[in-house]
C-alpha cells in the first residue's frame, strides 16, 4: 500500500518541482521584493505595504492601466468578432478554397511579436514606410499612425492580426464537434443559415468565446513587445509608462527600483486576476 501511494507523485512529482522552481519561485520572490525599499542612502529597509500605498496612489500606473482597459474595451470585441465571422465562413462549407483561409488567417499568429511589431512599424512609417510612401504617391497627408491621437489604435491594429487566427481556431475547433444531425434537423424543419447560426452554432460557442475572452483579458493587460518596439521609432508617443508592464520594465531595468517594479507587477496581476474571474463569473451566470 505505502508503494502504490507514491505512484502518483512519481508522475506529478516532476511537473510540480518544474512549476515550483519558475513559478512559484518568482512570485514568492517578488512579494519578499515588495516588502523592501532600496534607498542610495539608507540602504534596504522593510516598509511593509508601503510600496503597495504608493502604486494605488501612483499616476503614472492608473495612466498605464486606463490604456490598456481602454485597449481592451475596444480591441478585443472587434478581434473576437472578425474571429467568430471567419470561424463562421470557414465552417459555412461554402467558402471557396476554406483550408488555404483557415491557414492564412491563423498564420500571423505564427510571426514573433517582435517581428510582426517590426514590419507594421516599417509600414506605418510616415518618412520610410508604406504611409509615407501613399503620401508621395497621392500628393496627401494621410493621419501618422504613430501619432499620439493614434498610437494604441495602430497597436490594437498589430495585435488583432497577430490574434484574430489564433480565436478563429479556437472557434473553428468547437463547431467542428458540432452534432450534423442538428443541420439536418433544422435544414428539415426549413430553418436557414442565418437561423442555424443563431440557434445551433452561436450557442455551441458560448464556451470557447468565455474562455477566448478570458485569453484576451489577460492578453491586453499584458501588453508590453508592441509598445516596446515601437518605442525606437514613435519615442513621443510611447511614454515609459504606457501599460503598467512597460512600467515595471522601465522602472526596473531603467530606474533600478527593483522592490517598487516588483510592487507594480504584483497589483497589475491581482487586477487582472479579478477582472478576468469576474468576466468569466458573469458569463457563467449568464450562461446558466
Amino acid at each position: 500500500m505505502r508503494q502504490r501511494s507514491w505512484v502518483g507523485w512519481r508522475f506529478t512529482g516532476p511537473f510540480m518541482a518544474v512549476f515550483a522552481l519558475v513559478f512559484l519561485a518568482p512570485i514568492g520572490y517578488s512579494i519578499y521584493l515588495s516588502v523592501f525599499r532600496t534607498r542610495l542612502i539608507g540602504g534596504t529597509t522593510f516598509v511593509g505595504l508601503g510600496n503597495f500605498t504608493d502604486a494605488l496612489a501612483d499616476p503614472q500606473f492608473w495612466s498605464g492601466f486606463g490604456r490598456v482597459a481602454l485597449f481592451l474595451v475596444v480591441q478585443v470585441p472587434i478581434m473576437l468578432f472578425v474571429a467568430l465571422l471567419v470561424a463562421l465562413a470557414v465552417d459555412s462549407g461554402r467558402l471557396h478554397g476554406a483550408a488555404f483561409f483557415r491557414i492564412a488567417i491563423f498564420l500571423p499568429y505564427a510571426v514573433p511579436a517582435v517581428v510582426a511589431t517590426l514590419m507594421w512599424g516599417f509600414l506605418y512609417g510616415t518618412r520610410f514606410g508604406l504611409v509615407g510612401n501613399l503620401d508621395d504617391l497621392l500628393g496627401v497627408t494621410l493621419p501618422d499612425p504613430l501619432s499620439p491621437q493614434l498610437i494604441l489604435a495602430s497597436i490594437g491594429n498589430i495585435v488583432t492580426w497577430e490574434f484574430a487566427g489564433y480565436n478563429m481556431l479556437i472557434l473553428y475547433s468547437a463547431l467542428r464537434v458540432v452534432d450534423p444531425a442538428l443541420y439536418e434537423a433544422a435544414a428539415i424543419d426549413g430553418a436557414g443559415q442565418l437561423r442555424i447560426v443563431r440557434a445551433i452554432k452561436l450557442p455551441a460557442l458560448r464556451g470557447p468565446l468565455l474562455i477566448a475572452t478570458v485569453f484576451s483579458i489577460i492578453g491586453s493587460f499584458q501588453l508590453f513587445t508592441e509598445p516596446t518596439i515601437l518605442k525606437t521609432v514613435a519615442p513621443n508617443s510611447i511614454t515609459t509608462y504606457f501599460t503598467p508592464n512597460l512600467y515595471a520594465y522601465s522602472l526596473s531595468f531603467s530606474g533600478q527600483r527593483y522592490n517598487y517594479a516588483a510592487t507594480v507587477a504584483i497589483v497589475m496581476g491581482l487586477l487582472t486576476m479579478i477582472i478576468a474571474y469576474a468576466v468569466q463569473r458573469r458569463a457563467t451566470r449568464e450562461a446558466a
